[in-house]
């Protein structure tokens, strides 16, 4: 017996198509319009602003079950802010990664000073509830200070060719931000980026440290644990 589609309270499309227009905006660089036009091809006629409202109602809430599934992040931190232009003025995008690529959390912030980086850095030690062994910069001054009033026990590294994982994890986000056509403000920008780092990167395993085999399970485990966080049910 087929089991009955799982759906959202007050929404009229299955949880299975809600979640779908989800991973396509997040995890590829689809525009609103984009995702529209696919599920127009699947027969499913539903327009970008009711995609926009799913996206900013269920992005978060899927993020966040998503990073409750992930495992222990490492213990080193590459650290790294990255500038973005809204509404013509330029804000900071703070971003940690682990040693392995995996995305600890991202903050806007119009600064890049001590105040900021104490900032994040409060965040990230909130988030995570352990402290790292090793913490890994740019030469920006900003790091050591909150790192000394912070995080005095833990070794910092500053190199800017050691840093590289945090550097190229900020990639997707340029190619959002294109494709966006900027982000419209700080708000927007921090809401989105939060949701993309966690499902983007639920998807993105380091597959050239797999053989073919291990990135297939990787995957697979990946749509299994998506499919039990956004509660969609397969028909069987």
């Amino acid at each position: 017996m087929t089991p009955e589609p799982a759906t959202y309270p007050g929404y009229r499309f299955p949880a299975e198509i809600i979640s779908h227009a989800v991973w396509l905006h997040h995890v590829f660089s689809l525009s609103l319009r984009d995702v529209e036009l696919i599920l127009a091809e699947r027969g499913i006629d539903v327009t970008h602003e009711s995609i926009r409202q799913w996206c900013l109602r269920f992005g978060p809430h899927f993020a966040r079950r998503m990073r409750r599934r992930r495992p222990k992040p490492g213990d080193t931190w590459h650290v790294d802010e990255v500038y973005l232009k809204i509404n013509g003025m330029l804000h900071y995008l703070w971003r940690a990664v682990d040693q392995h690529g995996v995305v600890l959390d991202i903050l806007v912030q119009s600064r890049r000073n001590a105040t900021a980086a104490k900032r994040f850095f409060k965040r990230l030690l909130a988030g995570l509830k352990f402290k790292p062994s090793r913490i890994v910069t740019d030469g920006l001054r900003s790091y050591g200070v909150a790192q000394r009033e912070l995080l005095p026990e833990v070794k910092h590294r500053t190199s800017r060719y050691l840093n590289n994982r945090a550097e190229n994890s900020h990639q997707p986000t340029r190619r959002r931000e294109r494709q966006m056509q900027r982000f419209k403000s700080p708000g927007q920008a921090q809401r989105f980026l939060s949701s993309h780092a966690m499902i983007y990167g639920h998807f993105r395993p380091r597959r050239h440290l797999m053989t073919a085999g291990q990135y297939r399970r990787a995957r697979g485990k990946a749509f299994q644990v998506w499919r039990e966080e956004t509660c969609v049910q397969i028909a069987g």
